[in-house]
Formats: C-alpha cells, structure tokens, sequence
C-alpha cells in the first residue's frame, strides 16, 4: 500500500516540477492565489533552481510568505540563486537575525557578496528606503488583490504597487480604489502610472529634489533593473531632512557632527576649540578695522552707542540669506550654477530691507542725536551694510561648496567676520567721508 502511495506521488511530483520549470509565470500566478503552506509544500520537493525561477515572477510579498514556510536551508539556498534585485529585496526585509540564519546556509562567498550588495553608500536612498509595501501583479483582480493582501497580512497600508510580466515596477493603486472597485475589476484598469521613482543608490538629495516637485506621499525606490526594492514616505523623508539640517546648524557655528547633547566637556572642547580660536583671528580682523578709525570716534562719541547696531543689523541681514542659501543647496533647489541669480536675488533683497531699516533707524537717531549729519550716516551705513551682508550670505556657503569645503562646517563664523567688517566699515568710514556734518563729542 505505501509502495502504491509513493508510486501515485512521483508522477504528480514530476508533472509538478516540469509546470513549474517550463511554465514559472503561469505556475506564479497560480501559486499567488494558494495559501502559503500550501505553495511551500509544492515547493519542498523541488529543486532550488527551480524554486528561484518561479519566485522570480511572483510579487515581493508573496515570496515572503513561501520563504517562511520551506526549510531554511532550502530557501537559502533559493535566495542564493533568485535574481540579485529580488534576493535583495527579501534579504533587506528581515530582521538582523534573520538575515544571518540564512547567510549561515549559503555558500561564504554568497554571504558575503550580499552583505556588500545589503551595505548601501552613506547618504544614500537604501539607507533611508522601508521594505515594508505591498506589490502584485498588474494583471490580477481585485478579489484575487485582496485575498493576496490578507493572506500576506500587510497591515495599515495605503497603496499597491502593481508590477508588469517581469516584476518590474509598472504602475501604482490607491488601496481606497481598490476596496470600492467591482470584484472582477483588472487592477491594471484602476492603476495609474507611477509619476517619480528614484534608486537605490542615488542620494537623498535627489529624492528630496523629486518629492518637492511632483509632491508624492510615497516614492518608490527601484533597482538598476527596475525592481521594486523599497519605499521612501514623505514623512520619513522629512525626518531625515530635518536631522540634516540639524546637523548643519551645529556645524555651522564650529560644533562637530559627531558631537551629541550629552557628550563629555572634553570631547565638546576638542571639537570647538579650533574653530573658537578661528572666530578669536576674525574677530580681531573686526577689531583692527574699528582702529582704524579710532581718531573718528574719539572726536564724534556718539558713534561708539550706534556702533553695535550697524554691526547687529548687518549681522542678521547675513544670518538670514545664508540660511536661505543653506537650504537650497540641503534640498538641492540650487546648485553651484546658480550662484549668480542667488546673489543677484539676495542683493536685492538686503538693498531693499536696507532702505526700510534705513528709515526706522534715522528716525530713532535724529529723534536721539537730534543731528541730520549722523542720522544720515546711519542711513547710509545701513543700505550698504545690509546689502553687502545679504550678498555674503548667499556667496560664501557657495563658494566654499566650489572649493571642496563643506558650506555648513564655517559658512557662519567666516560670514561673521563679513558682515562685522561691512558694519563697521560702512558706518564709520561714512562717519569720516561726512564729518563736517556731525557734531563733535
């Protein structure tokens, strides 16, 4: 009787084996429509080779759910010879411990090749990409879309990727279409096209880039043979871009990057004290500027009390445009080509602003001073001043992008000096080209 069993089970396992080898797409898709158990048991007595070309075909999820069900070593073995993108992909979506059960089950040079393949360059889209989303083929219904989904249990999500014949990334559905759409209804007929997708391996700027301009929720993120291996939510996207700009506000005033909240005073003081040393050389230069006109302010007093706004506003013009600037070349609105309509903008804008504070401020100085000559230095100084900051602002964090040095590492102290520099000598060198117009003391 058990002789006539495993008579009866070689047939079915043979027919089984030559569907699956000379049919993987058909068998997919009939495969996709079973219970997982019931794939994996199919699966259990066939080849890896075979396995992985059938695989090759399915959607991500559904090979998710198989592979927990075969035996690990053979679906190592699978995963060792499924297409790179599509080993990836399962390989990114398991825990730590996961990845290293089935790496202990393939060959050492398979490990370690997928260890470097799952290790993406540094301010990359793989390092901030989710492998949590659903995906299937274009060609099902959406009764067979929403059985799939449960079988899979994906959870809270909002859209469903739909993939083409090769499982490459085809169009995209709204999960909300999907549950009022008819039950016989093609996916393919509900699905739109996917407007912004970017790599695996291009950097964070540039998805930031196409978020900002086709104002997508979701981006998908593909392989070099445009699998899907991954999302980016705009959310996640906007937590890594405002930890950046976190960081470039530290190291914008010389704090280091590495340096955390709760580091120790020794290491906070070996990461500011040079650039503290820096700001103390500049700031003399600022000085120095200030003796030069030392006989000026000695015989007009009142110079001194005005001195410190000329420089705070000058100061703040630059604060301003350089953290405009900043953010543009964060989020690549701006590159280096564009330095000039940069300037040209801010110019303008610190001109302009000039001319507003110029009126508050020789209003306030004449009404203290009660002197026309002074109240019209301070004016003056403050249009030059605020225009010269505002164009430093925009320049400087551009030029040092040119030269090779990170813009957000001393644009601040650098521009500190800039502006100290155009205050005092706007105001003061005013105050001496004008001194038959003030009164002394």
């Amino acid at each position: 009787m058990q002789n006539q069993l495993i008579n009866a089970e070689e047939p079915i396992h043979k027919l089984n084996k030559t569907f699956l080898l000379d049919f993987p797409e058909s068998a997919a898709r009939k495969l996709e429509k079973i219970d997982a158990e019931d794939a994996a048991e199919i699966f259990a007595s066939q080849q890896p080779n075979i396995i992985s070309g059938v695989m090759n075909k399915m959607s991500p999820g559904t090979v998710a759910s198989i592979l927990k069900k075969i035996p690990r070593d053979l679906a190592a073995q699978a995963i060792s010879t499924m297409d790179t993108g599509i080993s990836i992909t399962q390989l990114n979506g398991m825990t730590e411990e996961e990845r290293e059960d089935y790496f202990s089950h393939m060959e050492k040079i398979t490990a370690q090749e997928f260890k470097a393949l799952l290790d993406y360059p540094e301010n990359s889209v793989g390092r901030q990409m989710s492998p949590e989303f659903s995906a299937c083929s274009r060609h099902l219904t959406v009764d067979e879309a929403m059985d799939l989904l449960r079988r899979q249990d994906t959870g809270n999500i909002k859209h469903l990727f739909l993939l083409d014949d090769s499982m490459q990334l085809d169009s995209i559905l709204d999960i909300h279409q999907l549950v009022l759409a008819n039950g016989d209804e093609k996916l393919s007929n509900l699905s739109r096209p996917v407007v912004a997708f970017v790599n695996a391996m291009d950097s964070m700027e540039e998805v930031i880039e196409k978020l900002d301009k086709f104002k997508v929720a979701v981006m998908p993120v593909v392989d070099v043979n445009h699998k899907l291996v991954g999302i980016i939510r705009g959310q996640g996207l906007l937590e890594a871009l405002r930890d950046d700009i976190a960081t470039d506000m530290a190291t914008m005033v010389g704090a280091s990057r590495d340096e955390k909240a709760l580091s120790s005073s020794f290491f906070a003081v070996k990461k500011r004290q040079p650039w503290l040393q820096i700001n103390l050389l500049t700031a003399f230069a600022a000085s120095a500027v200030v003796g030069l006109f030392e006989d000026t302010i000695a015989q007009f007093t009142a110079l001194a009390v005005l001195l410190p706004i000329a420089a705070g506003q000058s100061g703040n013009t630059g604060a301003q445009s350089l953290a405009v600037t900043m953010r543009g070349l964060t989020v690549r609105e701006i590159t280096m080509r564009h330095w000039f309509r940069v300037m040209i903008k801010e110019l303008g804008a610190g001109f302009i602003n000039g001319i507003g504070i110029a009126v508050t401020c020789s209003a306030g100085v004449f009404l203290w001073s009660r002197s026309a000559g002074l109240a019209l230095v301070m004016a003056l100084a403050m249009i030059i001043s605020m225009t010269l900051a505002g164009t430093a602002g925009a320049v400087i964090p551009i030029l040092l992008k040119r030269f090779g040095l990170d813009p957000a590492q001393s644009s601040s102290i650098v521009l500190t000096t800039v502006t100290d520099i155009a205050g005092f000598m706007s105001f003061l060198g005013i105050a001496t080209l004008l001194s038959s117009m003030l009164v002394a003391g």
